[in-house]
């Protein structure tokens, strides 16, 4: 019975006090990372927007182009997310490492993560694409919200946790 308090607990945590999103990190950060982010995603910054929604079983990251007939952009987010999707898969986090450094919040975790533990889904969208990341493991869960709310507060000027037009794939 204690244990199974505890996990209600744990779990009460990552669905409820876990939402909000990070605040933005100072100027000087966010152009760190900006300019970390340029030699690392091919895409226009300015032109695009990164979407980071927790969901109860991890969440789901979208780079969507701001306007629907920029093919170039498109292209490259698409290249993009399906590349660190398969590295993702193979445990391989160095592109966000890159990004914003070795100590990012949630990055040890995933890293350490069993092979298989957590389902990683490219897709694309009509003017983007999106991986989503599912796992039953309330620590992974935590990972995944905590590597979230980094990306949040480091990308502030490019991002956010909310789309008003959230595109979903079909068929889900």
């Amino acid at each position: 019975m204690k244990r199974n308090i505890t996990v209600i607990a744990m779990l009460s945590g990552v669905l409820c006090g876990e939402l909000n999103a990070a605040e933005p990190a100072s100027d000087s950060r966010l152009d760190e990372v900006a300019r970390r982010g340029r030699q690392v995603m091919p895409f226009s910054l300015e032109r695009t927007l990164h979407i980071f929604s927790k969901t109860q079983q991890g969440g789901l990251q979208q780079v969507i182009a701001k306007d629907p007939a920029d093919d170039t952009q498109i292209k490259l987010i698409r290249e993009h997310l399906g590349n660190i999707a398969k590295e993702f898969k193979q445990g391989d986090f160095a592109d966000p490492a890159r990004i914003h450094g070795d100590n990012m919040p949630g990055l040890a975790v995933l890293r350490n993560a069993e092979p298989g533990a957590i389902d990683i889904d490219y897709r694309e969208l009509e003017n983007g694409a999106e991986i989503e990341y599912r796992t039953t493991k309330p620590a992974l869960i935590d990972a995944i919200h905590r590597w979230f709310d980094a990306q949040l507060s480091d990308h502030a000027r490019h991002a956010t946790d909310h789309h008003p037009h959230h595109q979903m794939h079909q068929g889900r």
